[in-house]
């Protein structure tokens, strides 16, 4: 996801492949936990050099957070064509990660950095910033809190007002820790979470921080639109108003509106 990029980038087409299908497995698919498949519903253009590390719609508009340290930004995107409408770039030495929208502001974390920023979502001017003690990954809300992971199988809810930790969440799955929970959306009642190098999207009891079920992206994007360059599963976003569920990764060339169906 970040500079585990790194050691990742040197690894050749083949052998990326090799790990991911082997870090697949290490999330276990027997059991009583349901796991849901997709269909595809429609695709657009994405940005490939887009690092994605946040995703969100809101009021119409689709918003982008990237990462990769010199690369990372803020976007509004063009949901039709890909294109780039609005940009807030990072410094350089920031790393940047998971996005939220709450109260007209964007709320966007960093890495390593320990601090995230907060635009107003109107103008995108940075409006304030903030700190945290773990690694910064995803990011969401429920309407009253935002919601925070980093890495571990623990997520964070935030007050929005003083960034203060309100409570911890621990996500298992059948008495299972789930870690590497990575972007994250709010869909109807439920914690959405990416887990880093996988096809799987983990659903969330935001009460108990059990998985409710998976949905398994494996094939989404076809193998001769991935470069082989960390190109994982990474973003996921909810237009409530039209039920739509958008997801997408990191440099992939293009965009997806997925309907959930059981296997």
């Amino acid at each position: 996801m970040n500079s585990r990029s790194a050691s990742l980038a040197r690894l050749s087409p083949f052998l990326l492949l090799t790990v991911l299908g082997c870090r697949n497995n290490e999330l276990h698919t027997t059991g009583s936990t349901p796991v849901s498949g997709f269909e595809v519903v429609q695709s657009w253009p994405h940005d490939p050099n887009a690092f994605t590390q946040g995703l969100l719609y809101r009021d119409g508009k689709l918003y982008e957070g990237t990462g990769l340290n010199g690369q990372s930004s803020l976007r509004q995107v063009e949901l039709e064509t890909g294109a780039v409408l609005r940009k807030q770039d990072l410094a350089r030495q920031y790393f940047g990660e998971g996005l939220a929208f709450l109260g007209g502001r964007l709320y966007q974390l960093t890495w390593r950095s320990h601090v995230g920023f907060i635009y107003d979502a109107a103008t995108f001017q940075q409006v304030g910033q903030f700190n945290f003690d773990t690694e910064g990954w995803g990011l969401t809300e429920d309407g009253t809190s935002l919601i925070m992971s980093d890495g571990t199988s623990t997520l964070r809810f935030l007050d929005p007002r003083t960034l203060a930790v309100q409570q911890t969440l621990k996500v298992t799955d059948e008495g299972r820790e789930v870690s590497r929970l990575n972007e994250l959306e709010y869909v109807k009642g439920e914690i959405y979470a990416n887990v880093w190098m996988t096809d799987r999207i983990a659903r969330i009891d935001p009460a108990t921080g059990r998985v409710n079920g998976w949905i398994d992206l494996t094939g989404l994007l076809a193998p001769e639109d991935r470069s082989g360059n960390e190109d994982v599963l990474n973003g996921i976003a909810y237009d409530a108003a039209h039920d739509r569920l958008l997801v997408t990764g990191k440099k992939w060339p293009k965009l997806f509106q997925i309907r959930v169906v059981p296997r």
